[in-house]
């Protein structure tokens, strides 16, 4: 029995003064011996919002009884998530990076209120996997995070597919590639099971990111989520984490600077979401660690691409499990000297500890090793110039060149752009730019993987750039340029920006510059008004007021450094 003189759990469980509190665990039919273990929450984003989710209660009852069987007493609570895919090209958007906050917010709060010694988390969509790690550092009690697993792959014409598809299917239709009978028969078949997204997108390399950072046994990230063998991943985190609470060994003493620098190298390695440049900071943040995307795209740059994952590569999530998951993975980048295996996790071993008896398999392509690459700089670089002085973020991995220069074609908001496309405005040598979008100007920082998508359905991916202090999905491929700092809305030079600029990119020398003299700029600043928020009450509004740059996460509080107790030490 584990001694809960020193655990949160004795404010609402131990002596005279709990007896109201004790009172409440009765009506739920919590025993007297069950009230004197440890109380662990079981948090999950599941919901019928979409099939990210749909599979987490499931497999949290299997966590459940992990912690039963290791004499914990489990609570299960849920909290929201915002599914990208269906709030994806209209002002819901806007909910979607906003929503990341209110998971960490809301489980850090149910926490704290029902006095909770530990975390099992499990996470679908793409914010709701940072979201729970976030709570999990900032509460710094024992947390094991689980990944809610990926969908199985569609078939279209004995071709694999996935949600992409369905985006790019948009623009092939609306240049009459593809006939409406077409579009609905790819729309039927994209997404035939329960989970998140199957390429490399933001849940993937979030997944990834839970994994190799510490904070998920080896090899859970990657099952598909139909797949009952998820189970015993649950039921085994369940158990682990009542053995963290025996060691008393914590998020803080897991996640450092350096594993945040070993995640860093996987997202690259792998070819994943651009979106691990905001959630890694963000994540760092709340450890009190400075970890900046101008850190993790010098990581990236350096990082060689060995994971042939979609969209830049040719598989999917599925196939990743199939030849070891994760683990190969790390394995792969351990015997190449890019990670470092003697950080600590979950399990009580080290990373190198966990997949010391990984091998990677011969005769696949799905992951390379570091020695023969698919390319030797990693699938996600940074920019930095005259147009985003605080930095940029390109996923190059697929791209066949890394130069563009272009005059420059403005839009205020997403709709306008994508309006301008599905219309057939847009023009090889076009540089889209996509402003008032950033996480304060939007706000909320819009994914723009419905324009982008159909850019690519039109055969203009490769013959355009499309620019923007807002976000892309972990979906999108081409010259797509997100996150650019300073954003608009705090007059950064993507808000001076005029029709017919030239712009150059040059992602081999991490360039990206507005090529218009200082004298113009300076007037075009004089003469700048912001644009008028279109949110001023309700939870959009508060974001916008609290909300910090892209480059340092954006966060929106202080973070561990200010903080003076965790909660773990009440």
């Amino acid at each position: 029995m584990v001694d809960k003189s020193k655990l949160p759990s004795r404010h609402v469980s131990v002596g005279p003064k709990s007896a109201p509190h004790r009172a409440f665990y009765y009506a739920m039919g919590i025993t007297e011996e069950q009230i004197k273990q440890p109380f662990v929450g079981v948090v999950t984003t599941w919901n019928e919002s979409a099939p990210c989710n749909i599979s987490l209660s499931r497999q949290a009852q299997s966590a459940k009884k992990g912690v039963w069987d290791a004499k914990g007493t489990p609570r299960e609570f849920t909290t929201i998530t915002v599914t990208d895919g269906i709030a994806m090209g209209h002002e819901g958007m806007k909910s979607s990076l906003t929503s990341r906050e209110i998971i960490a917010d809301s489980t850090e709060l149910s926490v704290r209120g029902h006095c909770y010694d530990a975390l099992v988390g499990l996470a679908g969509c793409d914010k709701s996997l940072p979201g729970l790690m976030m709570a999990m550092l900032r509460l710094n009690v024992p947390s094991v995070f689980m990944y809610g697993g990926s969908i199985l792959p569609g078939v279209y014409k004995d071709k694999d597919v996935t949600i992409v598809d369905v985006f790019e299917a948009v623009g092939k239709h609306s240049t009459g590639k593809i006939s409406d009978q077409e579009l609905h028969d790819i729309e039927c078949v994209a997404c035939p099971s329960a989970g998140s997204c199957g390429g490399q997108f933001t849940a993937n390399t979030m997944a990834c990111v839970s994994e190799t950072i510490g904070l998920a046994l080896p090899g859970s990230a990657m099952t598909p989520a139909p797949y009952e063998s998820r189970d015993k991943y649950a039921y085994e985190s369940g158990k682990v984490v009542m053995e963290l609470i025996e060691k008393n060994l914590r998020p803080r003493d897991i996640v450092t600077k350096q594993s945040l620098i070993n995640a860093a190298v996987v997202v690259s390695a792998s070819g994943g979401s651009t979106n691990a440049g905001l959630h890694l900071p963000a994540m760092a943040h709340e450890a009190g660690i400075e970890f900046t995307l101008e850190d993790v795209c010098n990581i990236f740059q350096s990082t060689p691409y060995i994971g042939n994952l979609a969209p830049g590569g040719k598989y999917v999530a599925k196939d990743l499990y199939e030849v070891g998951g994760v683990p190969v993975l790390i394995k792969a980048l351990i015997d190449g000297g890019l990670i470092d295996g003697s950080c600590m996790t979950v399990t009580g071993k080290t990373l190198a500890e966990n997949v010391k008896d990984v091998e990677l398999p011969k005769n696949q392509d799905v992951v390379y090793p570091v020695s023969s690459p698919i390319t030797k700089t990693g699938g996600v670089v940074g920019l930095k110039g005259s147009l985003a002085p605080d930095g940029a973020i390109v996923k190059i991995a697929g791209l066949k060149k890394l130069q563009f220069k272009g005059k420059a074609i403005c839009f205020d908001r997403e709709e306008h752009a994508l309006d301008a496309v599905l219309n057939g405005k847009i023009k090889p040598g076009h540089v889209v730019i996509i402003r008032y979008e950033g996480p304060k100007g939007g706000p909320g920082m819009r994914e723009m993987l419905s324009t982008t998508s159909a850019l690519y359905g039109q055969d203009l991916g490769e013959e355009v750039a499309l620019i923007t202090d807002g976000r892309f999905s972990g979906g999108t491929r081409g010259f797509c340029i997100g996150h650019v700092g300073p954003e608009a809305y705090d007059c950064g030079p993507i808000a001076l920006v005029e029709d017919g600029d030239e712009i150059e990119i040059d992602a081999e020398k991490n360039i990206l510059n507005l090529n218009v003299d200082e004298k113009t700029l300076s007037d075009r600043k004089t003469k700048w008004v912001n644009k008028e928020p279109e949110f001023m009450s309700g939870t959009l509004w508060k974001y916008m007021k609290t909300v910090g740059p892209a480059n340092l996460g954006a966060v929106t509080h202080p973070g561990g450094k200010l903080e003076k107790k965790t909660y773990s030490d009440i």
